[in-house]
């Protein structure tokens, strides 16, 4: 294990990606091939081996935390004498946009399911509860999709209170990355999971305090452990344009996509197109509002150019 702690204040534990490995110890592969490659998004690097060496030494050690906030949750109930519900464990993926969030959330839904106690786990993604195009062009707030102020922050928080308050079912709203706006009249239904994952680029995002002192949740309040994805600007600013460029020739082409003016465009013209959404979008909400939330997480997944996870970086208790 690696200390490196720069000032020696930082509440991390590094660890390089052989040691970190090493942590799986006996928890065993319950994924196939054929699965793995499924749960990869879009130019995103998942086979079995990464599978193996980062993402199940993070399902042990995710298996001890559950037991253990289980334990703390029933150790409450004998001290206040309730008979409550149990409260599901909501795990938090954070990060930028093109690092591979949703392949990292999607590979924990399917290890954590696949426990021996086979828990009822849910994924869903912050995407719903942006707001309607119609309300963002409305609010001159299209050039800012996906900042903190386009989503429907109170309607998320709501969500996330019925979820551990164990109502049933919460709703969340349908997003679609076709039309790039949400579904009207759709939605998903979440009835007592015993895990929730919540996937997206700002749910560790910390709002300023009121002065008052009164009640303000944070998204990332109702989280259990949260987890970042990590990577150079400029590593994911060519996974961004790679991205695009493969787009192209499939949702783009479909005439109902957002995006469908750019299925024509040549090699040169798509990189300067993708460059220029980057440089003036996404990079902006990286610097300004995902990245300071970096070191809130409790397990940070350093990935390489290659799209491997190089190193972890665990909080420290």
């Amino acid at each position: 294990m690696d200390e490196r702690t720069g000032d020696g204040l930082s509440p991390f534990r590094i660890f390089p990606r052989a040691v970190w490995a090493a942590l799986r110890e006996d928890t065993p592969m319950t994924l196939t091939r054929s699965e793995i490659a499924e749960l990869r998004s879009l130019h995103d690097r998942l086979d079995i081996e990464e599978v193996e060496e980062i993402y199940l030494p993070l399902s042990r050690l995710l298996a001890l935390y559950v037991t253990a906030t289980q334990r703390l949750f029933r150790a409450q109930q004998r001290f206040l004498g309730t008979e409550e519900v149990k409260m599901p464990y909501v795990i938090g993926v954070a990060g930028s946009v093109a690092v591979g969030k949703s392949t990292t959330a999607r590979v924990l839904k399917a290890l954590l399911a696949r426990w021996p106690n086979t828990p009822k786990v849910e994924l869903v993604t912050t995407d719903g509860f942006l707001y309607p195009n119609a309300v963002l062009e409305r609010e001159r707030l299209m050039e800012k999709k996906g900042f903190p102020e386009s989503y429907d922050r109170p309607a998320l928080l709501r969500f996330l209170h019925a979820i551990k308050a164990g109502r049933r079912p919460a709703r969340a709203p349908v997003y679609s990355h076709l039309t790039y706006d949400i579904t009207p009249n759709e939605w998903i239904e979440i009835a007592n999971p015993d895990i929730l994952i919540v996937e997206g680029v700002n749910v560790l995002q910390a709002s300023p305090l009121p002065k008052d002192g009164r009640d303000f949740p944070f998204v990332s309040d109702f989280f259990d452990f949260s987890v970042y994805l990590d990577a150079d600007e400029d590593v994911v600013r060519k996974w961004y344009v790679d991205r695009f460029l493969a787009l192209r020739g499939t949702t783009f082409r479909d005439p109902q996509s957002y995006w469908h003016r750019y299925a024509q465009l040549n090699d040169a013209q798509a990189i300067a197109t993708a460059t220029s959404i980057w440089t003036r979008i996404n990079l902006v909400n990286l610097r300004e509002n995902i990245l300071p939330t970096r070191s809130r997480a409790h397990l940070i997944l350093k990935k390489d150019a290659s799209h491997l996870v190089s190193e972890v970086a665990l909080r420290r208790l």
